[in-house]
């Protein structure tokens, strides 16, 4: 097989991650319609990812957020967007670069899409955790709110979120 030197495979890699750009674009100026709600995976050590140390440790290769009701301040950009979300009751603010992105689900309708890495990256795969619940999430408001998100009365311990495989929804 000839060599690509297009790197078509690269330019496919940025024009689906315009997708999750358009999408993200379009729920920061209007809200989610309907029963949308997207699943976010990025890498947690890729270049441009601000997050807060305790995550990044928590999460050393891959994390995935849950936008549905529970977030604020979402931000688009050409290269990455910022968010605002709750773990265990603190807000934190997420700065993530598309090029760190590995998935993007939107279980309503059954789209989704799987990234390659990009960068200095290794394309070789990674263990990822198991399915589990997502990260903990705050209101869509400027301000938090003092109840824990579906009522739930978990310890303090326990309100920090989990990393979520794409593969758990994915048709077999």
């Amino acid at each position: 097989m000839a060599k690509d030197f297009m790197n078509y495979g690269a330019m496919v890699q940025d024009a689906l991650r315009g997708v999750v750009r358009q999408a993200l674009t379009r729920v920061a100026a209007q809200g989610l319609p309907g029963n949308h709600h997207l699943y976010l995976s990025f890498k947690s050590h890729h270049p441009g990812v601000d997050i807060p140390d305790y995550l990044r440790e928590r999460y050393p290769d891959e994390m995935t957020i849950i936008l549905q009701h529970q977030y604020w301040g979402l931000k688009v950009t050409d290269d990455h967007f910022e968010i605002g979300l709750n773990f265990n009751k603190m807000p934190e603010r997420l700065e993530i670069p598309f090029a760190a992105m590995t998935g993007f689900f939107d279980p309503s309708v059954q789209f989704g899409l799987q990234f390659q890495p990009t960068g200095d990256e290794e394309a070789a795969p990674r263990p990822v955790a198991p399915p589990a619940e997502p990260a903990s999430l705050t209101t869509r408001r400027e301000e938090t709110p003092e109840t824990k998100p579906d009522g739930e009365d978990k310890p303090e311990g326990e309100q920090r979120g989990q990393v979520l495989t794409l593969d758990a929804f994915r048709k077999k």
